[in-house]
């Protein structure tokens, strides 16, 4: 079945008088609006199966062979059909045994005849109003899953393409540090064991990304983190400048976490901390607190800071604000940090000074 246009609202009306089928459509008739009939539940059901469509159902509860409450048990039962929003238009009394048994067949809501029409007006209104809201959050839900597909081919193609130039450069290196000289210079040899364990630890993290990347099952894929080892591993990457310094304060936790994807967070944050620090001595510093469904990260730096007006552009997709820093960054990273934290059910903000630096703050989910 072809799609419907974006604003268009399918109504299936169900009674077993055809006269109250039109009285009622004549009712609700708006130019947005498609009305499908039906005169027994039978029928109804057939037609539910048939279009993907409906928005709503006004379903009269004393029908003959099938009635109302039967119907809608029917299509609670079937994923397919159970988030439809129901309306039960009945004649029978508002005693609470009959609206407990219709609120447990599926019903979200009553009208009671004679049915008042700015009433059913009204609610039908509502329920319009709701299904659109829904359909907006479904394709929001769908960019975003598009948008993590896209992210995770490009995450592949770079680890892919880094892996082999990698491999070729620890090789050369263990070559180098075997040499004669560097035997014999100690401060040399302990630089080039640095460059070499970063280089391995960056070839782990490669093969790390490849490992996800192939896998479009995240689930299992957690283990316990020791977010203070982590901060350590992740600067030991990034190679801060002397004049940087990056420090935690009080003890950060151990998390059960993907240890790749809370990786990614710390380094987005940090390196950007490092990249557009503009004070002689840089201070960055990695705290934690703990709250009731949380953990509340935050990587805080002594950089230039920004403006109110920006902290909400930062996290944008190729969004750059507009200042004069030396160091020019792509838009990217943030956002995927601010889609990693997201996608276990946190929240990212940052709070900022102008020439005094910036905060970023994010919760991730204590299991």
């Amino acid at each position: 079945m072809t799609d419907e246009p974006q604003n268009i609202f399918t109504i299936l009306l169900v009674d077993d008088k055809m006269e109250n089928l039109i009285s009622l459509q004549h009712m609700l008739e708006e130019d947005n609006r498609v009305f499908l009939q039906a005169t027994s539940g039978n029928e109804a059901l057939k037609m539910v199966l048939k279009n993907n469509h409906i928005g709503l159902i006004l379903l009269d509860v004393q029908m003959p062979e099938m009635d109302g409450f039967e119907v809608a048990r029917l299509l609670q039962l079937n994923p397919k059909t159970r988030d439809i929003s129901i309306i039960f238009v009945t004649a029978i009394n508002k005693e609470e045994q009959n609206v407990i048994r219709g609120f447990s067949a599926g019903a979200v809501d009553y009208l009671y005849k004679p049915l008042n029409v700015n009433v059913t007006r009204a609610k039908v209104n509502v329920f319009e109003k709701l299904y659109f809201s829904q359909q907006d959050l479904k394709q929001l839900i769908a960019d975003k899953e598009k948008i993590n597909k896209q992210l995770e081919r490009f995450m592949y193609i770079v680890a892919h393409d880094l892996k082999s130039p990698l491999a070729g450069a620890i090789s050369l290196l263990s070559i180098m540090i075997e040499d004669e000289s560097v035997q014999a210079s100690p401060e040399l040899k302990d630089y080039m064991d640095t460059v070499m364990g970063a280089a391995r630890h960056l070839s782990a993290m490669i093969t790390s990304m490849l490992d996800y990347a192939r896998r479009s099952d995240t689930e299992g894929m957690e283990e316990t983190v020791d977010v203070a080892l982590l901060i350590t591993d992740v600067t030991r990457l990034l190679f801060p400048p002397a004049h940087i310094k990056i420090t935690t304060r009080g003890t950060l936790p151990t998390v059960a976490a993907n240890r790749l994807k809370l990786q990614q967070v710390f380094q987005n944050l940090i390196s950007n901390a490092i990249k557009y620090n503009d004070k002689t001595t840089g201070l960055i510093t990695v705290g934690a607190a703990e709250k009731e469904e949380f953990y509340e990260f935050y990587v805080k730096d002594n950089g230039p800071g920004m403006e109110k007006r920006d902290t909400d552009r930062v996290f944008r997709l190729f969004e750059r604000l507009d200042d004069n820093r030396k160091e020019e960054g792509t838009g990217i990273g943030l956002n995927i940090f601010k889609m990693l934290v997201e996608e276990q059910g946190g929240k990212v903000w940052v709070e900022s000074e102008p020439g005094l630096g910036s905060t970023f703050y994010f919760q991730w989910r204590r299991r």
